[in-house]
């Protein structure tokens, strides 16, 4: 049996209901009795791992073949919406922010969040999420190059040719749809990003997660 503690709440896990109807009697008569303590009834119960939250982390079912009862943790959901909120301030074109510094600020956010998350399987959503990121820095420097001159001459040092510089600087589609489209997928590319300072956040992910990190056990012959 584990248990997780935080402030004035805290959870057990069992393997099963009567064990954590067994527990949870215990721990009510031990909190009520032995230390005076009030219980909120509405708040407290048994429940199932997927409907349960706590501390920004939730389980979901593992769906594996002929195996039931199984849960991996993740983010919560509302996790996810508050660091999307944040990333998205950072990465707003209107913000008078160089392309330097928004990577900076991206860094302390991503690596904050994933260092409190690399216990949980995240690796989809953040594979996901790099790729709106990156878009969005796209989209900040086409906005920054402002007129189409000068994106023909941008378009020309990362290695475009004269003629589709001069055609794609003077496209007719939005920004956020410039962003996505090859005229800046292949000229603002993800290795250009990284020698600026760009990381991604399923790289630091991969790096500091227990689940791609264990160690290599060797045993004599």
């Amino acid at each position: 049996m584990k248990y997780v503690r935080y402030c004035d709440d805290f959870s057990i896990y069992t393997k099963s209901r009567p064990s954590a109807r067994k527990a949870g009697n215990e721990i009510y008569l031990f909190l009520k009795n032995k230390l005076k303590l009030p219980i909120n009834r509405e708040k407290s119960g048994i429940r199932k791992p997927v409907n349960f939250e706590i501390l920004g982390f939730k389980f979901v079912s593992t769906y594996v073949k002929g195996i039931s009862g199984q849960y991996q943790l993740v983010a919560s959901d509302k996790s996810w919406k508050r660091l999307k909120l944040k990333l998205k301030s950072i990465t707003r074109k209107t913000a008078p922010k160089s392309f330097d510094e928004r990577t900076k600020k991206l860094k302390e956010v991503q690596r904050g969040w994933v260092n409190y998350f690399r216990m949980a399987s995240i690796y989809g959503k953040l594979k996901d999420l790099d790729g709106w990121i990156r878009n969005r820095l796209r989209y900040c420097i086409w906005y920054d190059w402002k007129k189409p001159e000068r994106r023909r001459k941008n378009l020309i040092r990362l290695g475009v040719k004269f003629d589709y510089a001069y055609s794609w600087s003077r496209t007719r589609m939005g920004g956020w749809a410039t962003a996505q489209s090859p005229i800046l997928k292949t000229t603002i590319t993800m290795i250009r990003m990284t020698k600026r300072g760009y990381q991604s956040m399923l790289d630091y992910y991969l790096k500091v997660s227990p689940q791609f990190n264990e160690p290599l056990i060797t045993w004599p012959v």
